[in-house]
């Protein structure tokens, strides 16, 4: 493959930092249904319900992890019942704006069956958004509340889910 003359046609540059492949975004988009957006980082994870938009999506709703220590969640928020929670949260505030549907965008991220992108998953479907799944890939209930992590961690993740279902 020639990458350089009068022919080479550069790739878009979100193609070449590797940060989006366009051609499954086209198939999200041609679907019209909202898309539920989450993207993981070091410290936790990113969810969004977005709406296609000649000017660019829109954002209907959305959480960051990050939110869940004004909610009183005290543990890492890079782990599996907090990626739970921001996605209970996100879900909370799209049903509230009449999301009641949408399609899994995550974009190109390789997600591990019961990991915290399907966390997330368990979230948005748990706060009544419906989103086309396979049960097979949604994290087992005992890891969802924090049994894995020991100590008081089963208690914190229900008193935070209280106060996200409280508003």
């Amino acid at each position: 493959m020639r990458r350089h003359g009068p022919h080479y046609r550069v790739p878009f540059r979100r193609r070449r930092e590797g940060r989006t492949d366009y051609r499954k975004r086209l198939q999200l988009l041609r679907g019209d249904a909202p898309r539920a957006v989450v993207r993981k980082t070091n410290a936790g994870v990113i969810v969004q319900v977005c709406a296609y938009s000649d000017r660019g999506d829109r954002v209907l709703a959305g959480a960051v992890a990050q939110e869940l220590r004004k909610l009183g969640w005290t543990g890492s928020t890079g782990n599996l019942p907090a990626a739970y929670l921001t996605g209970y949260l996100a879900g909370k505030r799209a049903a509230a704006k009449g999301v009641t549907a949408a399609v899994l965008d995550l974009g190109r991220q390789h997600p591990t069956k019961g990991g915290r992108l399907y966390a997330v998953l368990k979230g948005l479907l748990d706060a009544g958004v419906a989103i086309p799944h396979d049960e097979g890939v949604l994290p087992d209930p005992q890891r969802v509340q924090g049994a894995h992590l020991g100590g008081d961690a089963a208690q914190r993740f229900a008193a935070t889910k209280s106060k996200v279902e409280a508003g």
